[in-house]
């Protein structure tokens, strides 16, 4: 439920009291960041899935947000849990993802601390925000989206280096045969 506001936050800049939270949605949202436009596609998961349809989630995305309430210590404890279902099923590890911790508004009735989600996200190398999706002063939760879209492209670029290194190396080594070939 804390990550379908935060959702609905994200893509609407409103916060909206009243909303079905049983409910799986797929959205298609455009942005612009640092001066590129992004076309996101974003599962909103109904966030009562099993085990098999986590997987399958998982499967589907490039990126992950992973939500947990700072009001509720269980939803914390199962962050852990869930990244090691992430990178058993999204193979090689090293998944791109962003932490956030919402209801930031709630302090009263926090349960989790700050420097506690920093442990975690450094434990993950991952990006993490502390927010509120009723709140969003700040714009808290659009940045951590487009934290996530920006680690995602910065990883394409290494891979794309990477495989022109590597297609370079294919090219001489096929070179090197032919020549090999030819003067023996």
């Amino acid at each position: 439920c804390a990550y379908k506001t935060l959702v609905v936050r994200f893509l609407t800049r409103r916060f909206i009291w009243e909303y079905d939270p049983t409910l799986e949605s797929t959205y298609r949202h455009q942005a612009t960041i640092d001066d590129e436009v992004v076309t996101m596609e974003i599962l909103d998961t109904a966030g009562q899935e099993d085990t098999q349809q986590k997987e399958s989630h998982m499967r589907w995305g490039d990126g992950f947000v992973i939500v947990y309430d700072i009001t509720d210590r269980g939803s914390f404890d199962e962050v852990a849990p869930l990244r090691g279902l992430l990178e058993e099923v999204k193979k090689p590890k090293n998944v791109p993802l962003v932490l956030v911790g919402n209801k930031a508004d709630l302090d009263h009735a926090r349960q989790v601390g700050t420097e506690e989600g920093e442990r975690l996200a450094a434990e993950m190398a991952c990006a993490f925000y502390e927010c509120s999706a009723c709140a969003d002063e700040g714009g808290m939760v659009a940045e951590a989206f487009h934290e996530l879209c920006r680690e995602l492209r910065r990883r394409k670029v290494v891979q794309g280096k990477a495989r022109r290194r590597s297609s370079t190396t294919h090219v001489k080594q096929a070179i090197n045969k032919m020549l090999t070939k030819i003067s023996s």
